[in-house]
Parts: structure tokens; sequence; C-alpha cells
């Protein structure tokens, strides 16, 4: 199988020899595919920090980009230093965001000025082709998990979402979603669990588009019906992305992550993640110290959605005066993470197995 993923839809791309990239807009889907020009690093900046883009390995290459565009309008290395702390600044828990932009300005400090610009788009683009070809690679290993539960029990293996972990998180692919974009396209039966993700919906608006693009059977759930799901037995394996992972395995991901994985451990059903090695902080002991982002509580107070006459519209759901609290994330812990996935195979959520999957770390 090719590396190019098939998908008729692209997250993020840069036209030959542009010195620009064109991004989908996300906050338009799933009810209109919208695209954006980015054409310098504070609209970057704004695409990563307002949701246009999201996913963590997205939010490196456009970072990289972004620092690809600084460098274009000024390359000194004051400029430098001030375009890596704007960008950086913009999401605090997805690691590959600081690991994507310290990559670029080592690729680019050693030239000169005048050179700088040109080694940081090539950088960037080796970025965003690396994040594909290793998404690619994660399909491979995690279709395994799929085949082995096929090969168990009769009907199509049962696999439960959470978020949006797919080609739109990434530059291709997607990391949960690559196993079974190609399980698809290899004709094993599957039916998808999607959890609808609240507060921003990323599983009902971008993960049930995404398997609706490619014919994937799936079905939407509420967050609260996991457990459920699980302890009637109709779940057979979980798979989630990763937004940081610590060295010991601990994994960070979007926001009621750990109760499907309390759920799991309880029902023994089989709990993945899949993780790019960009996503491993390994400077980071345990998921303790990851840094856990507070959004704007209006992203509780209120939702999105097309109403009866076409018209996509934002609505209330509680009284005026109510205070929310939107932590965007949580993190789970090692023990209850059956297997980490990635391209280099899947192992064990442990320092030691971790370690051993990537030595040169």
């Amino acid at each position: 199988m090719s590396d190019a993923d098939p998908a008729s839809y692209r997250a993020l791309a840069r036209p030959a020899g542009a010195r620009h990239i064109d991004v989908i807009d996300q906050r338009a889907l799933p009810h209109a595919l919208a695209h954006a020009k980015i054409a310098d690093a504070e609209g970057a900046a704004l695409a990563i920090r307002d949701m246009w883009i999201r996913g963590a390995p997205l939010i490196g290459a456009v970072g990289a980009y972004g620092l690809a565009l600084a460098l274009d309008r000024d390359a000194s290395d004051a400029a430098l230093v001030r375009a890596h702390a704007m960008l950086d600044a913009t999401r605090p828990t997805a690691v590959n965001l600081r690991w994507a932009l310290d990559r670029v300005r080592a690729k680019v400090l050693p030239h000169a000025p005048s050179a700088r610009a040109d080694a940081a788009w090539a950088e960037a683009d080796a970025i965003a082709a690396e994040d594909v070809a290793i998404n690619h690679a994660i399909g491979e290993h995690g279709i395994a998990l799929l085949r082995a539960v096929a090969q168990r029990r009769p009907g199509p293996v049962r696999v439960m979402t959470h978020c949006n972990a797919g080609a739109l998180a990434t530059c291709g692919w997607g990391t949960a979603t690559a196993p079974l974009f190609m399980a698809h396209a290899q004709g094993l039966p599957l039916a998808v669990w999607v959890s609808e993700t609240r507060p921003r919906l990323q599983g009902s608006n971008l993960t049930a588009w995404e398997l609706a693009q490619r014919g994937i059977p799936h079905t939407l759930i509420a967050d609260g019906a996991a457990g459920l799901l699980m302890q009637r037995g109709d779940v057979d394996l979980v798979i989630v992305g990763a937004d940081r992972v610590a060295r010991n395995g601990d994994v960070c991901n979007k926001i009621g992550t750990y109760e499907k994985a309390l759920a799991a451990r309880d029902n023994d059903v089989p709990f993945y993640a899949a993780v790019p090695s960009p996503t491993i902080d390994w400077s980071l002991p345990a998921g303790d110290a990851i840094p856990i982002e507070a959004r704007d509580e209006g992203e509780v107070l209120r939702v999105a959605g097309r109403d009866d006459h076409g018209q996509t519209v934002q609505v209330a759901i509680a009284p005026p005066a109510t205070k929310a609290l939107n932590y965007a994330f949580d993190v789970t812990p090692a023990r209850l993470v059956t297997g980490i996935v990635t391209e280099r195979g899947v192992t064990r959520a442990s320092k030691e197995r971790l370690a051993a999957m990537f030595p040169e770390k």
C-alpha cells in the first residue's frame, strides 16, 4: 500500500512552490467543507489558537510552516525568537507544536539569515511528509489488532473512538483512524462507535464526517453511553489518539478519555492509544507534569448546529448566569492502557517498553 493517503480531502496542503499553506477550516464541518489560506505567521497562530485546525500532529506541522512564514518576512535572530515564542504560546498541551518549532529552529540557526527561510520551508515540508509516513506505519501495526478480533468472533469488529484522531488531525491517514481506514479498504468489516466529544463535538462533527466520507459504518453515541456499551459487551476494543505521552506511558488526550479507559478496564475491553513518536515527551517522567489547557467557558455554555432552514447557528444551553469549567484534556494513567501503537509497533505503556522501542531517545 502506498504511503499516500487516498482521502478526498487534505487537512493541510502546500501548493507546489507556494509560500503559503492551505488548510481546511474545521469549524465549518460537518455542514460545509471550507478552506483557508495561511500566508503569515500570525495567521498560523490564529488558526492553531482558535482551532481552525486541531490535532497534535497537524498543529505541529502548521506551527512549522508558521515559523517559515515568519522567516520569509524577517530572518534575524530576534525575529526567530519572537515568532517561535508567539507560535509556541498558542496551545500548551500538545507537545508536537514545541517539537516542530524546535526542530525548524535548530535547522535554520546554522544558516545565514538570507538562507533561513528556504531552510525552514524545506524542514516544514519534511515534517509534514514524515507525519504521513508515520501514520501509515501506525495503521499497518494497528490493523493487526483488528484482525485478531476478527479471528476470534464473527461479524464486524466493533471499535470505539473518542475525539478526532483522523486525517483531519494530521497531514494524512490519522493516528487512531489509520488502522480503521486501512482495514475498511482491505475489506475487513467494521462498526465504529463515535462518541460526541463534548464540548467541541470533534467526534460528531469531524470523526463521523471522516468515516462517512470513506463509507465506514459508524454510530454516534453520547459521551456518557460509552460505559454502558462496554458493560453490555458491544465493544471489542477502544482506540484513541494522544496529544502528549509522558515517558512512563501516561496518555494525555481529549477530555473524557480517562473515563473511557476506566470503563474499559472494568469490563476487560482492550484500550489502545495510537501515538506517533513526536507525541512522546521524553522530558516528562509522568502525566501529572503535563500542562492541561483550560479553554473559554463559552464552548461549554453554547453549542453550534444546523437548523431546519439550513442555517448554522449557535444556541445557549444553560441559564445566563451559569459558570462553566472547560478543561480540554485529561490524563489516562499507563496502568489503564493496554498498549501504545507507534510507527515501530505495539508496546506496553511503560517507561521500560517505550525506552526499548525508542532507544535513541
